[in-house]
């Protein structure tokens, strides 16, 4: 009987200090997140997350599934088989704006990194500098939904160069053995396999640099699943976003991390300079200071009328920046 007493004395004064049931007492939510790509640089802190127990003290199961492309995550969430997608934010504004049920929770990098490159002994600095080039590119990933706003911006044509499909791989080996010019990728990411490969100088040509500044990858879910377990999209950005400041405050633990669960992922120091271009890339002026993925919503509109004018948006599909990103989930 004293020990009974003892329990609940114990108990009572655990909940008067408000301390909670210990997570492994509590039933986790298993959650799968798509990455919008092969594993990366850029996806480091989401393994550190889980390295470090961030997800775990939300309560959350995490497993991290490789992905082929934005669209393809795109559709993997809004299908519901996969909880979150990392994917490209323009090319899931354009997705739902046709019907998906989707909508961005945060948004990561919120400076473009989309580029065109290739070798700088192919001399191509320029959009004008791809004519008469072939550009190996992946159907369905976000640089492809995006390239068409590329060439309306710069004023180039589909005619005026060819183009060879592929996937990541496939698009390297294109570039690496002369089969194409330019292709396209992050400059935290392409640039740097080709160099690692080849020990070649890469010359870079930037989506930003043109004015297709776009917003660009950030965590997408579903409208169900904002509407139905709101709490758990609270817990999984909430332990992201500590994800993502840990990863800037520590790269080396971040790639570590990384490399322990996906060790054909990269090389090391590779992925510690993508980490490290990557992480430059998550606030605009607008949004110094704040924690990762809230985005200002005027970026958000100013992508809004980029994909109006030259990148194929219906503009009675407009909307507002509020229609296709919320930071209500946001700690």
């Amino acid at each position: 009987m004293k020990r009974r007493t003892l329990i609940q004395t114990l108990a009572a004064a655990a909940l008067a200090a408000g301390l909670v049931v210990p997570a492994q007492a509590q039933t986790k939510d298993k959650v799968v997140l798509m990455l919008n790509w092969y594993v990366y640089s850029e996806h480091a802190p989401f393994f550190l997350g889980k390295e470090k127990g961030f997800y775990d003290a939300e309560n959350i199961d995490l497993e991290i599934q490789e992905g082929r492309g934005s669209g393809v995550t795109i559709q993997a969430v809004a299908a519901g088989s996969a909880t979150f997608g990392y994917a490209d934010v323009p090319t899931m504004i354009k997705a739902a704006s046709k019907g998906a049920p989707v909508k961005a929770v945060g948004v990561a990098l919120q400076v473009s990194p989309m580029s065109v490159m290739g070798f700088a002994e192919k001399s191509i600095k320029t959009p004008k500098d791809i004519v008469g080039k072939t550009v190996a590119m992946t159907p369905g990933d976000s640089m492809s939904q995006i390239w068409p706003l590329f060439l309306k911006k710069t004023g180039l044509q589909e005619g005026q160069f060819k183009t060879v499909s592929g996937d990541a791989q496939t698009k390297l080996n294109a570039v690496i053995n002369g089969q194409a010019d330019v292709l396209l990728g992050y400059v935290m990411d392409q640039n740097i396999k080709l160099q690692d490969a080849t020990h070649k100088p890469v010359q870079v040509v930037r989506f930003a640099d043109y004015g297709v500044n776009l917003i660009s990858s950030g965590v997408i879910a579903s409208k169900d699943t904002m509407g139905n377990k709101a709490d758990l999209v609270k817990r999984f950005m909430r332990a992201s976003t500590r994800a993502l400041e840990e990863a800037q405050k520590n790269p080396e633990a971040a790639v570590d991390a990384t490399l322990k669960a996906m060790p054909k992922s990269g090389q090391r120091d590779t992925m510690l300079t993508g980490l490290k271009l990557t992480t430059a890339l998550y606030h605009t002026d607008d949004t110094k200071g704040q924690r990762p993925f809230r985005v200002s919503m005027k970026n958000v509109n100013e992508s809004l009328d980029l994909l109006v004018q030259y990148g194929g948006m219906d503009p009675a599909t407009r909307g507002k920046a509020e229609d296709w990103v919320t930071l209500d989930f946001l700690p």
